[in-house]
């Protein structure tokens, strides 16, 4: 509930802003927004973060797959071996580039 809430008054805020800002206003916060995300400190950031979580994302699916392979589902326990396997090459892991875009 306290994510809807805090959706509906974002939204109204945003709504009563650029109601008043105008047009001018809007085209100048778009830009800066803009080279806010385009600057390399944030690209950086943005890929490092993208790093890490996939790096925790595969460690988790390690110990989840070890701890409780036996007690799972097959179906689960497929899903996760299939994880695991993802991006190996005969039993290399390759580098992917999903994140990595420069768009």
């Amino acid at each position: 509930m306290r994510y809807k809430l805090t959706f509906v008054v974002g939204l109204a805020l945003g709504y009563v802003v650029g109601t008043r800002a105008g047009r001018e206003r809007y085209e100048q916060m778009k830009k800066s927004a803009q080279d806010f995300a385009q600057s390399p400190a944030v690209r950086n950031a943005a890929e490092s973060a993208a790093q890490t979580g996939r790096q925790v994302a595969g460690k988790a699916a390690h110990v989840v797959g070890d701890t409780m392979g036996d007690r799972l589902p097959s179906s689960v326990t497929d899903r996760v071996h299939a994880l695991r396997n993802r991006g190996r090459v005969n039993g290399k892991v390759e580098d992917d580039d999903w994140g990595t875009s420069n768009t």
